[in-house]
């Protein structure tokens, strides 16, 4: 009997989350919602252009059956939080925003795009109120005159991500009911199918449903969950009047908050949510906790650098984060709320068809796995997993917005620019044989992406096994492990369905290009470590990076990158204590993973004290410093190097004082150079010839993939 192929055992494993379902009046063909997530792609006259048009077709595109619209302001500007202010006044979103009917043309472009593929579109309406995420918003209440339930000075606001704010007076609180409600009409003109009443985070709805900010005493206060209630019912009830009766209106609402006596507790929550689901459609819980920036919309990255004392109770964090919030839907559906319900936190279609077999949900809420690969839908229908290009978590993506940048995933470089010419994936018109060099993200993507493109392919490796650097990235972030490894293992499985032939073990040299005779030659080798200039630096308790690596390497050849990472916990080749040289992305990193294996470990940087943590997420870093205090590691950064002696590091700071940082072993982390002698060992031997990645110029993983996707494409 002929084996069924992975495929063929995967289709119909996901029965419940490919069964139609209602929000309301809206028939959806399947239980998976790609919830909002701001992307900053809309036109510089901040309308709804070909760009986020093009991006939002490609997700319905990729089988989602009910996709949300991002965040979009009803009021303008004080709606939105990313915006830029400038010296002289002005000021510019970067943020959607729906308030004026001038906007609805574009909006009607975007649903039209989107119903062509059987994809239900709705969108999210928000007001910041007095949220700063990017802390980049003005502080002056002349400039922000920010409006809420009560007002707030800066003492009293339950931390650093808010703006203080003053009481909406009744008229005014009108004036914002009838913001939503004309958002909701635009939406409904300009043919979605339904809206999402954000008014969860520390938004200007969460002020009324939260008795940390709300301090009224009129119908609009916290006497009762009535009160409560009333503005966000309000918003949905003048929402559904404006509207017609095939158009659903759901709520994003926080279930539970922490951090602060005042609270909403997840019995609170769930008492609310009874009386708001008497008039909306459906709900998408979360949960709020103050003093992290990231509150808790991606709960799982709450466990990084290591999971804090004070881990929110009401959630289950069982599996890492994935399906963190269930809980918090659990605790409303127990309350017998009839609407749907449904939550977004690291699920994927295994989770999902759990919670749904179980009735915990009724939708599965997805973003960053989505981002990275819209067609994950459609895969998981036809059983195809092994082709799904699964989201790594690191919050690349989100980093971006903080950052007030348009959207960016670390592995779809596409995402976002389906319109650009260097990103879209056309047949050639004239095959090449093509030689890589190189089986890291940049090379393999080249090569997954050429041979897509129906090139010849053939791609080298010196080492024994595929990824470059990514296993070995994946031993130190412990956290994203399990994702780094899948990765390659998709990337792997992609060069084979391609029809990529590959060679491990292989160093390519000049007479095997010069015997291949390749059209196209493309070195994607890797960075190179560059000499280590220091007296003492050739020392024996000097482990420069590619002794590191080196060792590395020696073991992935007989061990998986998860194995090594939990056999260092137990044993590891290096010293009790430990100097890091570089206070960047890699030498952070390094110091974390030693510090977790129990080495005293001093971080030090020899560039200004702006440059620590270069490359890392802001949300990272706001979890890593502390957790590094309290780790008893010691951080020097504006130094000067000056020797390596047996007892350590010998530094200079600026006034010229001089310190010795002890250390039995010395590690540097800033050893990397572009690989310039390969480069020009193979100048000139075939006419087209690219150099990509590290290869050319020190990366990251985005880069480099970035970099594979663009030469992939134009070979």
């Amino acid at each position: 009997m002929k084996e069924k192929s992975e495929s063929q055992t995967n289709q119909g494993r996901f029965q419940k989350l490919f069964e139609p379902g209602m929000i309301g009046p809206v028939k959806v063909k399947n239980r998976i919602i790609k919830t909002a997530n701001g992307t900053s792609f809309m036109d510089e006259d901040q309308t709804c252009g070909a760009r986020m048009i093009a991006y939002y077709e490609r997700l319905a595109k990729g089988g989602v059956g009910f996709l949300v619209v991002e965040s979009c302001g009803v009021e303008y500007p004080l709606g939105i939080q990313h915006i830029h202010y400038f010296e002289d006044g002005s000021y510019e979103g970067v943020q959607l925003h729906f308030d004026d009917d001038s906007l609805i043309p574009g909006f009607q472009k975007l649903t039209d795009a989107c119903h062509k593929h059987d994809c239900k579109v709705s969108i999210q309406f928000q007001h910041a109120g007095p949220w700063n995420p990017t802390g980049k918003l003005p502080r002056d209440m002349s400039v922000r005159n920010i409006k809420c339930a009560s007002a707030m000075t800066e003492e009293e606001l339950p931390g650093p991500d808010f703006l203080p704010c003053r009481e909406m007076s009744k008229d005014e609180l009108e004036e914002q009911i009838d913001f939503w409600a004309s958002a909701a009409e635009r939406a409904y003109r300009a043919g979605f199918d339904a809206c999402e009443i954000n008014h969860a985070t520390a938004h200007q709805g969460n002020t009324f449903l939260s008795r940390i900010w709300n301090k009224r005493t009129d119908e609009y206060g916290v006497q009762n969950y009535e009160n409560r209630t009333r503005f966000l019912r309000r918003c949905v009830e003048e929402a559904k009047k404006r509207t017609g009766p095939d158009f659903a209106v759901h709520v994003l609402m926080n279930a539970v908050e922490y951090n602060h006596p005042q609270a909403t507790t997840l019995e609170e929550g769930a008492e609310m949510a009874k009386l708001i689901a008497e008039v909306a459609d459906g709900l998408n819980v979360r949960g709020e906790r103050y003093g992290h920036r990231g509150g808790l919309i991606q709960p799982d990255r709450l466990l990084y650098p290591e999971p804090p004392i004070d881990l929110p109770k009401d959630f289950d964090w069982s599996r890492g984060g994935k399906g963190a919030a269930v809980p918090l839907v659990e605790a409303i559906k127990a309350k017998g709320v009839k609407i749907p319900i449904w939550t977004a936190c690291r699920l994927d279609p295994e989770l999902g068809e759990e919670y749904l077999q179980k009735g915990s949900l009724d939708f599965i809420g997805m973003t960053r796995r989505l981002l990275a690969d819209p067609d994950l839908p459609n895969k998981a229908k036809e059983g195809r997993l092994e082709d799904i290009r699964w989201c790594h978590g690191c919050l690349h993506c989100f980093d971006m917005r903080n950052r007030n940048k348009k959207l960016e995933c670390r592995i779809n470089a596409t995402l976002g620019r389906e319109l650009l010419p260097e990103f879209q994936t056309r047949k050639t018109e004239k095959k090449k044989k093509v030689m890589v060099i190189g089986g890291g993200p940049a090379g393999m993507e080249t090569a997954r992406v050429a041979a897509k493109r129906g090139h010849e392919v053939t791609l080298y490796e010196k080492g024994s096994y595929l990824g470059g650097l990514i296993p070995i990235a994946a031993i130190v972030k412990d956290l994203e492990t399990e994702d780094l490894t899948r990765f390659v293992k998709y990337q792997a499985t992609q060069l084979k369905k391609e029809g990529v032939t590959t060679h491990l073990n292989t160093e390519v040299t000049q007479q095997l290009i010069k015997s291949e005779k390749p059209d196209v030659l493309i070195i994607a080798a890797g960075a190179v470590h560059t000499k280590f200039d220091l007296p003492g630096a050739d020392s024996p308790n000097v482990i420069q990076t590619e002794k590191l690596h080196g060792r590395l390497k020696f073991f992935l050849k007989f061990l998986t990158s998860a194995q090594i990472e939990k056999l260092t916990k137990i044993w590891m080749p290096i010293q009790k204590s430990v100097v890091v040289m570089g206070g960047t992305l890699h030498g952070c990193e390094l110091a974390e993973y030693l510090t977790k294996r129990k080495r005293n470990v001093i971080i030090v940087h020899d560039g200004p004290e702006e440059e620590l943590g270069d490359k890392m997420t802001v949300d990272d870093l706001a979890n890593l410093w502390p957790w590094l205090k309290q780790n008893h590691v010691p951080i020097w950064a504006g130094v000067e190097y000056r020797k390596i002696t047996g007892e350590g590091l010998v530094i200079n700071l600026k006034d010229q004082r001089k310190y010795l940082l002890k250390g039995k072993n010395i590690i540097t982390t800033q050893d990397w150079g572009a690989n310039e002698n390969l480069t020009a060992q193979f100048e000139g031997l075939v006419d087209e010839t690219h150099v990509i990645g590290s290869c050319a110029e020190p990366g990251l993983i985005v880069d480099a993939i970035r970099d594979g996707a663009v030469v992939g494409r134009t070979i």
